[in-house]
């Protein structure tokens, strides 16, 4: 199941980092909202056209077909229907009579599979399809299995990562206050830096 990202947590101190207050929060969905914004929308001056589609003449065709709702005749059903036709009163043509009786017999082979089907289907369908409902249940009794082990799992990955975080929670504490400090040493040893820069500068006009 996928989610948002505006939703979606993604933790890496979970039991050390403190919890982003709403304020928080807020600013970063807005700059995310912002982000995802620029990124969908990009501006049409910059795409470039779409090309004209080119179709193959058997996929145009059934563009028409379908545009103009006519059902699709790819296949001559009474190709597999019994025939009824009297040779008596029909052509003595042989190539007509030829046709004709390729016609039966390929209707009479469909037929006779769809009966054996049938029969198979009426004698051994019941059992076959409890068979097959067996094996589902089987399956999803494995599947079932399968998740309450890695549910298992996920539950002594997560006892274990509370642990080595609580540990050294402390320690990790005392290092991003000692970053913190190191920075505001960094930063007013840059400004006062600047200020003797201004100084010297300063006193340089003036002796000029």
């Amino acid at each position: 199941m996928s989610s948002s990202i505006r939703t979606t947590v993604h933790e890496s101190l979970p039991y050390v980092d403190p919890e982003p207050t709403p304020a928080e929060r807020a600013a970063a969905e807005s700059l995310i909202a912002q982000e995802q914004q620029s990124s969908d929308s990009p501006s049409p001056s910059n795409l470039p056209p779409l090309p004209s589609p080119k179709f193959t003449p058997a996929i145009t065709g059934e563009l028409t077909r379908i545009a103009s709702k006519q059902p699709l005749r790819a296949i001559d059903l009474t190709r597999y229907e019994a025939s009824d036709i009297d040779l008596s009163s029909t052509s003595s043509d042989p190539s007509h009579l030829q046709t004709e009786l390729s016609r039966a017999y390929t209707a009479a082979t469909y037929l006779s599979g769809r009966h054996t089907h049938l029969q198979l289907l009426d004698s051994f369908g019941k059992n076959a399809w409890l068979v097959g409902n067996w094996q589902l249940e089987a399956e999803l009794r494995d599947l079932e299995r399968d998740l309450d082990a890695a549910k298992k799992e996920i539950d002594v990955v997560n006892i274990q990562r509370k642990r080595v975080q609580d540990e050294v929670g402390g320690e990790l504490k005392g290092l991003d206050e000692a970053w913190r400090r190191g920075v505001g040493k960094v930063l007013e040893t840059e400004i006062a830096t600047e200020g003797l820069r201004q100084q010297v500068l300063e006193r340089q006009r003036g002796s000029a």
